[in-house]
């Protein structure tokens, strides 16, 4: 599984990085972690504002961190 963050690494940037790889450890996932800082590359995933999770190129939350339990269903599905 490949996760990307992206984001310019502000607070709730890295506090979704973090989260998500607490949520992917929790998970037992095998699961490659990416952080995506480059603006231009942002805009491949129409992501206009941060931060921002994708799951195997598939975007599946912007703009906010979600809670916990969110993240595990968001890495599940």
């Amino acid at each position: 599984m490949k996760i990307q963050i992206l984001g310019t690494g502000c607070a709730k940037c890295n506090t979704l990085t973090l989260a998500t790889k607490a949520a992917a450890d929790r998970l037992g996932l095998d699961y490659e972690l990416e952080k995506v800082t480059d603006f231009l590359r942002f805009a491949d995933f129409g992501v206009m504002i941060t931060p921002a999770l994708v799951v195997d190129g598939k975007l599946k939350v912007a703009g906010k961190v979600p809670s916990d339990a969110d993240l595990e269903k968001l890495l599940q599905s």
